[in-house]
């Protein structure tokens, strides 16, 4: 038998390596508290600003969004064409995917606003969980391929329940003062819903509600488009109505710029009236919005602990 070279067993050692590191790069990697991973693509990080992925100098992110098993249907059968057209995405292929024992709908295309580039949503779903995982991509080809995002969003997974309290402390911003509010949810990895009292489904604002999220996209420049940035956020959301504004400020609060509204409203589903504060913090190139929703009989009572909660607020950006 002839022996083995110290050049040929170096050789079959370095190309063991290789193929351990190969095989734990194929595992899928989960952000802090989320419960969908995957194989990101090649120089692609967990991002501090959402749940996902991103590559700022490649333009390119994946976001993740979870919601119950039973929501697939609904979303699954919402992304038709001429929904993806008015959202600014034109459709140019759309297949079935079965990723393990998760069944799934894959859709690409391309942007058409606000901005110019490429973008895939995949919906998938077990028995726990529905998972939407968004990747766009801005400019050509030069930031990733579509093989390198499809490849990528076809090694998506999903894992178990993780606790709310590391969903909460993976958000990328941090609440000091709770005024006596429990959170309740975290969602898509930037937001966070408060609630008080026994319930974790709210009806009719039955309950007074809370919700913190930290903006994706940069805010506008200070001044009047703050303003009408603020108002405009507020009439576009959709579980009130009727809004009318009793007051909006501009101030500066622990050396950030501020807005605030107070206005009267009506719950959409219910018609109970209600009253909303609407307060956001402008760092230089992010924001948390903080809205409050309560009863109208209660509004002395809970608007001075929106504030308590909205001036704790701490960001990790």
């Amino acid at each position: 038998m002839k022996a083995i070279s110290m050049k040929t067993l170096a050789a079959t050692a370095f190309g063991l390596i290789l193929s351990v590191q190969a095989a734990l790069a194929a595992e899928p990697l989960f952000p802090p508290a989320s419960r969908i991973g995957m194989v990101p693509p090649q120089e692609m990080t967990v991002s501090k600003r959402f749940s996902g992925f991103e590559n700022q100098e490649r333009a390119a992110a994946i976001t993740f969004t979870e919601m119950p098993p039973q929501a697939y249907d609904q979303i699954a059968s919402g992304l038709t064409k001429q929904a993806l057209k008015r959202q600014g995405m034109e459709e140019t292929s759309r297949e079935t995917v079965q990723l393990g024992a998760m069944s799934g709908l894959l859709i690409s295309g391309t942007m058409t606003k606000p901005e110019i580039g490429r973008k895939w949503l995949l919906v998938v779903k077990d028995k726990d969980l529905t998972g939407l995982v968004v990747a766009q991509v801005l400019g050509g080809k030069d930031g990733y391929s579509d093989a390198q995002i499809v490849d990528a969003l076809k090694s998506v997974a999903l894992r178990r329940d993780v606790s709310l309290e590391e969903q909460v402390s993976a958000l990328p911003f941090r609440v000091g003062e709770k005024a006596g509010f429990r959170p309740v949810r975290v969602i898509a990895g930037n937001s966070v819903l408060f609630t008080d009292g026994p319930k974790d489904t709210i009806k009719a604002v039955e309950q007074p509600m809370l919700i913190l999220a930290a903006s994706l996209q940069p805010p506008p420049p200070p001044g009047e488009r703050r303003t009408r940035f603020a108002r405009e956020a507020l009439f576009a959301n959709q579980v009130i109505k009727n809004i009318r504004i009793e007051r909006s400020d501009s101030f500066r609060l622990k050396g950030q710029d501020w807005h605030e509204i107070v206005a009267r409203a009506t719950e959409a589903e219910s018609g109970q009236p209600i009253v909303v504060m609407q307060s956001i913090r402008f760092e230089n190139d992010r924001y948390v919005r903080m809205v409050g929703l309560t009863r109208q009989e209660q509004r002395d009572q809970n608007l001075p602990r929106f504030r308590k909660v909205a001036d704790s607020i701490e960001t990790n950006f």
